[in-house]
C-alpha cells in the first residue's frame, strides 16, 4: 500500500494508492490489509502508520524527512512542562504533526481536518493544552470559543506566507477567492475566504463559483487540485521571497528513493512497544471521535 500526502511531488502522487491529508491517511493506514505500508510523507506520518499497525512493515523513502512542527515540541520538554504544571490537570490535545513520544503524553490527537470537532468534545471542566501548532490552535479557538493554552510551535512553510504577499497576488487576481490552511498566521487567515484542511480544499475548489482561486499552502497541493479541478485556475499563494512555498522535508522523498525503498523494504520505521501502545490510545480516540 503506497500512501502519499498531498504535499508530495506530482510523480509520487500519480503512483500512490491513496493521496490525502493526515486524517485520511490515518484512516487508510488503520484500514489497510496490506503487509507493507510505504509512506510518502514525513517521519511522523510513517510513525503514525506504525503506531496503528505494529505487526506490519512500514517504510519511508527518506528516513530524514522530518517536520518543523514535530521538532518544535520535543517529548522531554512536553513531559517536563506537564510535570511542572500537574496542578492544572491539562487535557492535552496534540496536532498529529508530532512525534510518537508526544502522542504518548496526550489525551487525544487531532488533524487540521477534525480539530474543531475534537476540541468541541474535550471535557468542559478541564483546561486544554494544545500542542505543537500555535496557529492552528489560535484558529480553533476563534472558531469554537474554547480557550486553550498554546505551545509555541509552527510550520516553517506556512508562516512564510504574509499579509503583504497574499495582498499582492490578490491585486493581480481581484476576482479570485483565497483558500488557506489554518497553519498560516492570523494575518493571512483574515485575508482568506475559506480556512480549511488540504482535503477540504478539494471540495472548496470544486464548488467555488469563480475560476481563479489562490491556494495558500504547500505547493504540492496544487498538483492534486489541478487534477481534480481541471476547470479552475489554481494559483499558488506566494511568499515574500518566492512564487510558491515548498516544504524541504516533504520534497526529500523522490521517485528514485520510493523505488529503492520498495525494492529493499527499507528504511523501516520501528517503535518500542510500550511507547507505541501509549501513543496508540489517543490516536484511536481521535479516529473514534471523528466519525
Amino acid at each position: 500500500m503506497i500512501l502519499a500526502h498531498n504535499y508530495q511531488t506530482g510523480d509520487i502522487q500519480e503512483i500512490a494508492d491513496y493521496v490525502g491529508d493526515s486524517l485520511g491517511l490515518a484512516y487508510q493506514a488503520k484500514a489497510t490489509e496490506a503487509d507493507v505500508i510505504v509512506f510518502c510523507g514525513v517521519h511522523f506520518m510513517a510513525e503514525t502508520a506504525k503506531i496503528v499497525n505494529p505487526s506490519k512493515t512500514v517504510v519511508l523513502p527518506d528516513k530524514d524527512a522530518g517536520c518543523s512542527l514535530e521538532q518544535s515540541c520535543p517529548a522531554d520538554q512536553l513531559d517536563a512542562f506537564l510535570k511542572d504544571n500537574a496542578d492544572k490537570n491539562y487535557y492535552v490535545i496534540a496536532y498529529i504533526n508530532c512525534s510518537g513520544g508526544v502522542k504518548a503524553l496526550c489525551d487525544v490527537i487531532c488533524t487540521s481536518g477534525n480539530a474543531l470537532k475534537i476540541v468541541q468534545q474535550a471535557p468542559a471542566e478541564r483546561p486544554i493544552l494544545f500542542v505543537p501548532d500555535e496557529n492552528l490552535g489560535a484558529w480553533v479557538m476563534e472558531q469554537t470559543g474554547r480557550k486553550m493554552d498554546l505551545w509555541r510551535g509552527n510550520c516553517y512553510v506556512h508562516v512564510e506566507f504574509t499579509r503583504d504577499s497574499i495582498s499582492k497576488i490578490k491585486e493581480e487576481y481581484p476576482d479570485a477567492l483565497v483558500v488557506a490552511h489554518p497553519e498560516c498566521t492570523q494575518a493571512v487567515r483574515l485575508l482568506a475566504d475559506e480556512v480549511c484542511s488540504t482535503e477540504k480544499m478539494v471540495t472548496y475548489c470544486k464548488e467555488a463559483p469563480v475560476e481563479n482561486i489562490i491556494v495558500v499552502t504547500e505547493s504540492g497541493m496544487l498538483h492534486r487540485l489541478r487534477r481534480e479541478c481541471p476547470d479552475k485556475n489554481l494559483i499558488a499563494g506566494p511568499t515574500d521571497h518566492c512564487a510558491c512555498a515548498d516544504c524541504r522535508y516533504m520534497k526529500m522523498n523522490t521517485l528514485q528513493k520510493l523505488r529503492d525503498c520498495l525494492a529493499n523494504l527499507s528504511p523501516t520505521v520501528e517503535m518500542e512497544e510500550s511507547l507505541r501502545a501509549r501513543a496508540e490510545a489517543p490516536l484511536l480516540r481521535m479516529l473514534e471521535q471523528s466519525k
